[in-house]
C-alpha cells in the first residue's frame, strides 16, 4: 500500500484499471524504458519497475509528492532503474534527450494538458512506443498515436495507444 500526500488533481490510478493496463502491456516489461510524466502517487512507475522495466523515470513538480515517491521507492527497495525527477511536464519533454518505450500520461483533468503535450511526445518516444493515457473524455489519439484499447472507470477514461492506424478499437 503506497502512501502519498493529498495534492490538488492527484488521482491515483485505481487497482482495477492498473491491472487492465498491465494485462494490455503484458506482464513482463523486461527491457522496456518507461516515462511516468505526471507521476503523482508513482503507482504506474512502481508497477512498471516491479514487472521488470529496465528504466523508469517518474516526473512531478510537487516537492511534497516527490518526497513521498522517494520514501515509497525506498520502502519498496526500488532504487535500481528508477529515477525521480522534479520538473513540469513541458520543461521535461522539451529538454530530455531520451527515448521511451512506454509513456504513462495521466495529467490533471480539464487543463488542456494532452493538447499542449502532443507536439512534444514524438521527441521522447521510441518508434514502436506505446502511450497509456487517462483523460476526462475519450481520446481517439495523441498525434500519430491512435487508441487501440480503452475503457472507463467512473469519471476516468483510459486508453492504450500505438503509433499509426489500428485495426479497430477494443
Amino acid at each position: 500500500m503506497l502512501r502519498f500526500p493529498d495534492s490538488p488533481g492527484l488521482r491515483p490510478t485505481p487497482d482495477r484499471v492498473r491491472e487492465t493496463l498491465f494485462n494490455w502491456l503484458g506482464q513482463d516489461l523486461t527491457g522496456l524504458s518507461c516515462l511516468d510524466l505526471f507521476a503523482g502517487s508513482g503507482a504506474l512507475g512502481f508497477e512498471a519497475v516491479s514487472r521488470g522495466a529496465t528504466s523508469v523515470v517518474m516526473v512531478d513538480h510537487s516537492p511534497k509528492v516527490l518526497a513521498a515517491m522517494a520514501r515509497n521507492a525506498e520502502i519498496l527497495g526500488m532504487g535500481q532503474g528508477l529515477k525521480i525527477v522534479r520538473s513540469d511536464a513541458m520543461t521535461f519533454l522539451s529538454s530530455v534527450n531520451l527515448r521511451f518505450d512506454v509513456l504513462f500520461l495521466d495529467p490533471p483533468f480539464h487543463d488542456g494538458w494532452i493538447d499542449r503535450l502532443a507536439p512534444l511526445v514524438p521527441g521522447v518516444m521510441a518508434a514502436d512506443g506505446m502511450i497509456y493515457a487517462e483523460a476526462e473524455s475519450f481520446l481517439g489519439g495523441i498525434g500519430d498515436w491512435r487508441t487501440e484499447r480503452h475503457g472507463r472507470a467512473g469519471q476516468v477514461f483510459y486508453h492504450l495507444m500505438r503509433r499509426g492506424e489500428t485495426d479497430g478499437i477494443k
